[in-house]
């Protein structure tokens, strides 16, 4: 039965109730009842699922859909059965069925009642399936999440890699592979890999006009952040996507904490609680979820309005796909990601451990996501330039959704620079990623330079004039202008195209703009500044500041023991007025609320009342008192007289990070008492002088006392001594 006998128009109307395909999908769909092989690149949220089911619905026999999770089975197998009257329509075949389902399956199968059957690629290797499987009329075998084949795609599974054969087990059927990852690698090792180089390709173009890209850096405050930014947009569904298990369940724990209906959703979960998770956010008993990248193949909720990255993807593709699950429903989507370079520095350690070849393809994949984060041109134009698209920033649809296109960086003349770039690749004779190359302009040396003698060619260093961010932002934007390639097989090698020959024969104005410096120094006021309508309230913080002053000569302390800095300014933001809310200001604990509270309150609550403030509520942010255990055991061991080194191996701490902890515990208001380990390292005098000097200082910046002393002490008895002077005097 070919194309021309069906009226697919009518089928459509019939099972899905459409009177008219999207995009590629009639193409796709006479394709595929031409029995011909095809390959359908299309972006999640495209269709691509109708691309198969409807020739399955109309054609003889029982279509086989390979799909690597069976949560999006089932989700489909629901999907299809509620278009028909008979439930035996649609089946899936894996791992959790009993016996009876099983058999119940097979019967469907063999009456010719069922029209597709979806299994898991683990299931089709069984010998009795592929058995049963031979016996019976096969339509095609589709293979859904076609990337999975493939070692460059961003969720490689082995299992897929068997597939070429177990289909030719099954006769002459042809076959559907069908993806939302289209970088032109992936797509060969595909073809190749299911032996269809035959098929005919339908690519869909990825841009979605209606998604918002906006890239933040990651800042200690990530979590007040995100809760901001999900009470801004309250009612409306989104997904926060982390790496690891254990941040989904602290990040889900916090938002509920904050009043905000949400659910993790990983894979230590176990499958009821996930299947009642993933339910419970699609009938809208939940807002938001929290998930790793387990979550969200094939999810197929339309009104998802933001998907928040709270860490960085290990590739581009996984970052496309997860913030695809937003808006597909044409209406508003905003993808936020959070980004910060130490955790990019956390991936690559991940992957020092794995074979050489998956290591270097684990590299320059994650180079292109740092790429797109730092990148200050348009982020859309970057993602599809990516893909294989060309975009017109100016011209195309959904041009202006972006933070860099909104907020864009002023822009410099690089003609020559340009020409200079270019001549370097060329003169390198294309054997460098654009590390080596951005080295060679400023004039750096590194072993595989030195390698190749390139230190001693007379273009060496003639960049110098530029640092290696100028380079980098600038060969970006090179690349994305078509004057440079860049091969992913070769590891991200960078080349010269015929594009980039003719501007260096010919060269013309190229504009370039600056990356981003995502600093989290620096952004942490920009962060406390965004929190509310401007800056923390000047008038009441300098009124803070003056009843601080009070209170310490009252005290005879200085002004720093009684509440820091942050502490004042998080205050005059959101102007608590009772203990508890006191308590969830930065740096301030129930020792210091109970100590000093009151009459700051006070000043607060009268401040608020005499000039009509609207408090922001939604700027207290709650703690769900994760480190509650850990500051409980280091108070107890310390009562103890415990080694601190001790105390801190048990935990598996550095000493570092156990001295920020005790510094925490004594900042917000409850003694330490470390006596007994300062004696070790200091003598009485030592520490007297270090103590008087604290009680003269204005500040307790550690800084300062290392410049005051000279070197007599190091960074670590410093520290320790400031936690002994503020656990006696403040506390």
């Amino acid at each position: 039965m070919n194309s021309n006998e069906i009226d697919i128009y009518k089928e459509l109307k019939k099972f899905f109730g459409f009177n008219q395909f999207k995009g590629l999908q009639e193409q796709v769909i006479k394709s595929i009842l031409n029995k011909e092989n095809t390959f359908v690149i299309m972006p999640t949220g495209g269709g691509k699922s109708l691309c198969y089911q409807l020739p399955a619905l109309v054609q003889e026999g029982t279509a086989i859909v390979v799909s690597p999770l069976i949560a999006l089975m089932k989700n489909q197998v629901d999907a299809i059965r509620s278009l028909s009257t008979e439930r035996g329509i649609a089946h899936v075949l894996n791992s959790s069925l009993t016996k009876t389902e099983i058999t119940q399956v097979k019967t469907d199968i063999s009456s010719g009642l069922t029209k597709l059957l979806y299994v898991a690629p683990e299931s089709l290797t069984k010998e009795e399936y592929v058995n049963f499987l031979q016996t019976v009329p096969i339509s095609f075998v589709a293979i859904d999440e076609a990337h999975c084949i493939s070692e460059w795609g961003h969720d490689f599974r082995p299992e897929y890699r068997n597939l070429k054969h177990i289909i030719k087990q099954l006769g002459d059927v042809p076959i559907i592979g069908l993806t939302a990852t289209a970088t032109p690698k992936v797509q060969e090792d595909i073809l190749k890999n299911l032996d269809m180089s035959d098929a005919t390709t339908y690519k869909a173009s990825f841009n979605r006009p209606n998604l918002y890209y906006e890239v933040r850096t990651k800042t200690k405050n990530i979590e007040s952040d995100i809760i901001r930014f999900i009470k801004q947009h309250k009612g409306k569904s989104g997904i926060i996507y982390c790496l690891s298990r254990k941040k989904v369940e602290a990040i889900a724990e916090v938002l509920q904490v904050n009043g905000i209906s949400a659910v993790p959703y990983h894979a230590g979960l176990d499958a009821k609680t996930r299947a009642r998770h993933q339910d419970m956010f699609l009938m809208e008993d939940v807002d938001v979820v929290v998930a790793t990248i387990a979550f969200g193949m094939g999810i197929d909720k339309p009104d998802v309005r933001f998907v928040i990255h709270h860490d960085i993807p290990k590739s581009l593709e996984s970052y496309y796909q997860e913030t695809g699950r937003a808006g597909r429903d044409g209406g508003e989507g905003h993808c936020m990601a959070y980004y910060s370079y130490k955790d990019v520095e956390k991936l690559e350690k991940f992957l020092s451990g794995k074979p050489v070849a998956e290591q270097e393809i684990g590299f320059a994949l994650l180079q292109e996501v740092v790429a797109y984060a730092e990148t200050s041109m348009s982020r859309r134009k970057f993602l599809l330039h990516y893909f294989g698209e060309e975009f017109n920033s100016e011209t195309g649809e959904g041009g202006d959704m972006d933070d860099n296109v909104r907020n864009p960086k002023v822009k410099i003349e690089a003609q020559n620079e340009a020409v200079k770039l270019l001549e370097v690749v060329r003169d390198t004779k294309h054997i460098y990623k654009s590390k080596e190359v951005v080295f060679t302009l400023i004039g750096r040396v590194n072993a595989i330079i030195k390698a190749h003698r390139t230190d001693v060619q007379p273009f060496f260093g003639s960049g110098a004039n530029h640092d290696e961010k100028y380079w980098m932002a600038l060969l970006r934007q090179v690349l994305v202008d078509g004057l440079l390639s860049k091969d992913i097989e070769t590891y991200g090698v960078v080349k010269i195209t015929q594009k980039g020959l003719n501007f260096i024969k010919k060269p013309s104005s190229f504009m370039m703009s600056e990356d981003h410096e995502y600093n989290e120094t620096e952004d942490e006021a920009i962060v406390t500044a965004a929190k509310s309508t401007g800056v923390a309230d000047e008038v009441l913080m300098s009124m803070l500041r003056d009843l601080r002053k009070k209170t310490a000569k009252r005290l005879g302390v200085p002004p720093f023991v009684v509440f820091q800095d942050p502490s004042l300014e998080d205050m005059a933001l959101k102007y608590p007025f009772t203990n508890q809310e006191l308590v969830n200001i930065h740096g301030v604990g129930e020792g210091k609320a109970k100590k000093y509270g009151k009459e700051f309150l006070e000043l607060i609550s009268r401040y608020v009342d005499e000039n009509d403030i609207i408090r922001p509520d939604d700027l207290v942010v709650k703690s769900t008192g994760v480190n509650s255990a850990n500051k409980l055991y280091i108070i107890q061991n310390i009562d103890r007289k415990l080694p601190l080194e001790d105390i801190a191996s048990s935990k598996g701490m550095k000493m570092n990070d156990l001295i920020t902890e005790m510094e925490q515990i004594v900042n917000s208001g409850t003694k330490l008492n470390i006596k007994y380990w300062i004696d070790e390292m200091l003598d009485d005098e030592q520490q007297v002088e270090i103590h008087d000097y604290f009680m003269e200082s204005h500040s307790d910046n550690i800084e300062d006392a290392l410049k005051e002393f000279e070197g007599d002490y190091d960074l670590e008895e410093l520290r320790l001594m400031r936690i002994k002077f503020i656990s006696e005097v403040a506390n």
